[in-house]
């Protein structure tokens, strides 16, 4: 079968042929319908040999939906044809936050050496995909899955970060996106959904604010040198309650905290290796600042249940696997309008 994999560190994606797998015990073989593109798969490409925990080759993509093509001895409660999405963030099943679905903040992953899909275990770029548990697997239930597989990372991980944040979220309030790429468009729709804030979104392009504004931000503001007096001015100079920031670079986290009011809340999605600046006298008084990843397993179904309801819709660009590479090189230079789908059978 076709599959997109890193092979050698410092190297590109390409396009391999490699077997195809075959499912053990409580495993589950998927076809893939659809799998996303996104931006942690270029710095797990950019990481060094130090920083790089598991072995090469990889095959990418962690977001993934297919149908079920057979299944391992004693899997229960899928059947085969069953049109699933995965959720990625494996853990142990066993451990205290498994067992409340936060399987993202697994206690004992690390040292089990479990990896999510595409992120140190065998990923969904390709024209089959193993799955290590049927939980691991959320039913579509007519959703499409081209548009549907963002969701899994571009959607939950957003919805994470903003569901903790809506106590400060209130009537009056404003939140910021900075980012409106692949999470940053979904994330402001999912504040126009769950939330009455105004929304603002900062990008570096007109072309990313278009987008922005296409999905609901109520202001859109160019993230340059101007950006934190223009947010003060739109917020009489109080600031915003509730920052999210899906860049995450030093510049971004910096705009991040300079823009949060009294008692806000700043929570840094984005993995550009910012950090951001807290303490006594260089924050506002009582501002709290977080950095979540990913989401629980309840959670992707929430965020399902608000895309059957037409709150939240993706922009996606479709790509062939034997295009893969080049998503990947269009993702790297700001070029993809929302999140780039790989079609691995289609």
């Amino acid at each position: 079968m076709k599959a997109v994999q890193y092979r050698e560190l410092g190297g590109s994606p390409e396009v391999v042929d490699v077997p195809e797998p075959e499912p053990g015990p409580g495993q589950v073989l998927l076809r893939i319908t659809a799998a996303g593109v996104c931006h942690s798969d270029i710095a797990v490409m950019n990481f060094s040999a130090d920083e790089l925990t598991f072995p090469l080759p990889l095959t990418l993509g962690h977001e993934g939906a297919g149908t079920v093509a057979a299944l391992g001895d004693g899997v229960r409660g899928v059947e085969v044809g069953d049109s699933v999405a995965v959720y990625g963030p494996w853990g142990c099943g066993r451990c205290a936050k498994c067992a409340q679905g936060k399987e993202n903040y697994c206690l004992r992953a690390a040292e089990l050496g479990i990896f999510p899909p595409g992120l140190g275990a065998p990923g969904a770029i390709a024209e089959y995909m193993l799955v290590d548990d049927a939980r691991h697997l959320v039913p579509l239930d007519g959703l499409d899955p081209v548009r549907t597989v963002p969701l899994t990372d571009a959607g939950l991980t957003p919805y994470h970060a903003i569901k903790e944040a809506l106590p400060v979220l209130t009537p009056g309030s404003t939140a910021v996106v900075i980012g409106t790429g692949g999470l940053g468009h979904v994330a402001i729709q999912l504040l126009r959904a769950l939330t009455p804030a105004r929304v603002v979104a900062l990008d570096v392009t007109e072309r990313k604010l278009a987008l922005a504004r296409e999905v609901g931000a109520h202001e859109a503001v160019l993230s340059d040198d101007a950006a934190v007096a223009r947010v003060g001015e739109l917020t009489g100079g109080i600031g915003a309650q509730g920052v999210f920031d899906f860049v995450g670079a030093p510049p971004t986290v910096a705009i991040a905290t300079a823009v949060a009011s009294v008692e806000a809340a700043v929570v840094i999605v984005g993995i550009g290796g910012g950090r951001a600046d807290v303490g006594f006298g260089s924050v506002p008084y009582d501002m709290s600042a977080r950095a979540p990843y990913w989401g629980s397993r309840g959670e992707l179904f929430e965020v399902f249940d608000l895309a059957r309801s037409g709150a939240v819709d993706v922009h996606v660009e479709r790509y062939s696997i034997d295009d893969a590479p080049l998503a990947y090189q269009r993702l790297h230079d700001g070029e993809i309008n929302g999140r780039a789908v790989i079609l691995p059978n289609g």
